[in-house]
């Protein structure tokens, strides 16, 4: 039987935030409703996403377990969610969900991945009833501090830092079974990320967007 639905949830309260990134990502310092009007054609996409790569000193990618009662439970993805309007920027909604799902303060929005080499960011999905279209945006994060994860329960119940190779192979210690992401774009999103922080020299961040909220 699936875990029961929490009858009242609310996001986890963000604090102010003040986030670093490259000239780079200058193109998605953009709310959403500009991004759509400055890249697709009207009314062709019902929002946006993104997601947050977090990788620890070992070169492993944290990985949240979606929660019971929730859609695709057991499955496994980064931080991240829908990127509101009032957020202002896509970075900032970036950092948000983050904060919401696993109590991490970004710092910085380091790069962003595709779904591979030569593929332009934002990876098309839809809805579970194949009515809504939306698009993805990865960022790899850089956070303040301990990398102490706090789940939302509401939408989490396990998480992980895995390498490369056991994203591969599908055994991840800490993970009875295998290992299952929730699409197989996440797959190619995860990586890309690790891929390019092979190949890809960090570019210095030289720009500031900040959040207003408060300090928790």
């Amino acid at each position: 039987m699936a875990a029961p639905l929490p009858e009242e949830h609310a996001p986890r309260p963000a604090p102010a935030m003040r986030i670093a990134y490259p000239a780079g990502l200058d193109p998605f310092n953009r709310s959403v409703s500009a991004y759509l009007a400055e890249h697709y054609p009207p009314n062709s996409h019902d929002g946006l996403a993104t997601c947050a790569m977090v990788f620890d000193a070992e070169n492993r990618i944290l990985l949240l377990r979606r929660a019971a009662h929730d859609s695709m439970p057991g499955l496994w993805e980064p931080p991240g969610g829908a990127a509101d309007e009032p957020d202002g920027s896509l970075l900032v909604s970036c950092a948000r969900e983050l904060w919401e799902e696993a109590g991490l303060l970004a710092t910085a929005m380091v790069r962003i991945a595709s779904e591979g080499d030569g593929i332009a960011p934002g990876n098309v999905f839809g809805n579970r009833t194949g009515d809504r279209v939306y698009r993805k945006f990865a960022f790899e994060v850089a956070v303040s501090g301990s990398l102490d994860v706090r789940l939302d329960a509401h939408e989490h119940d396990a998480y992980v830092w895995a390498t490369e190779e056991e994203i591969r192979s599908g055994r991840v210690p800490g993970v009875e079974g295998d290992l299952q992401l929730t699409f197989g774009a996440t797959r190619e999103l995860i990586y890309d990320g690790f891929r390019r922080r092979r190949e890809e020299p960090a570019e210095t961040p030289s720009r500031v967007v900040e959040r207003d909220g408060a300090v928790l």
